[in-house]
C-alpha cells in the first residue's frame, strides 16, 4: 500500500489550525475469559483453531473529545470443544483539534484502534497465560485496510439500497 495513514500528531501548515489528538487517558474498560471445557481441555492434543474478531465503537463526548473502545474477542477451539474465549474491550478518551471532518472517520476507526491493539495483544496473552494455556501471541493487524474494506462495503450497500454512504 503506497498511501501513507494519516499523521494526526503533525501540525497542520496554517499555525492557527494545528492539528492534536492527544490520547488523554487509555483504559481497560472490560474483560472476560471463559474455559467452559477444563479441566478435560488439556488432556488432549493441543492443536487449536483460532478465531479472532475485531470491532470498534465511538462515542463524542464531546466537542473535542471522543471514546474510542476496541473490542477484541478470541475464541480457540479443538474440534468441537471451546477451549477458551476471551474478549477484551480497551478504551481511550481522545482529544483532537483542527482535524476536517473527513479526516474524522480514518482517525477514530483506524489511528486510534491501532495504538490501542498492542494494550489488547497484552492483556489476551496474559489471560491465556493464566487460564494454563500456551502462550498465544495476536498477530499485527492493518487497520488501515480494515477500515478501507469497512467502508467499501458502506459504499456497497448504500449502492444497492439507494442511500448515502456514512
Amino acid at each position: 500500500m503506497n498511501e501513507q495513514a494519516p499523521n494526526p500528531e503533525a501540525q497542520g501548515q496554517d499555525q492557527g489550525n494545528e492539528k492534536q489528538l492527544m490520547l488523554q487517558r487509555i483504559y481497560l474498560k472490560d474483560l472476560s475469559f471463559e474455559a467452559p471445557n477444563a479441566p478435560a481441555i488439556f488432556q488432549g492434543e493441543w492443536q487449536p483453531q483460532n478465531e479472532m474478531n475485531l470491532n470498534t465503537q465511538v462515542e463524542q463526548l464531546g466537542d473535542n473529545a471522543y471514546e474510542v473502545v476496541l473490542t477484541v474477542t478470541v475464541s480457540s477451539r479443538i474440534g468441537d470443544k471451546t477451549a477458551f474465549i476471551v474478549e477484551v474491550q480497551q478504551a481511550a478518551i481522545v482529544g483532537v483539534a483542527g482535524f476536517a471532518a473527513e479526516e474524522m472517520a480514518p482517525l477514530m476507526g483506524a489511528y486510534v484502534p491501532a495504538q490501542l491493539f498492542p494494550f489488547v495483544r497484552e492483556v489476551v496473552a496474559d489471560l491465556v497465560s493464566k487460564g494454563s494455556f500456551p502462550q498465544l501471541v495476536l498477530q499485527p493487524v492493518n487497520f488501515d485496510a480494515l477500515f478501507m474494506q469497512h467502508q467499501q462495503e458502506l459504499a456497497r450497500q448504500a449502492q444497492e439500497t439507494g442511500a448515502a454512504p456514512h
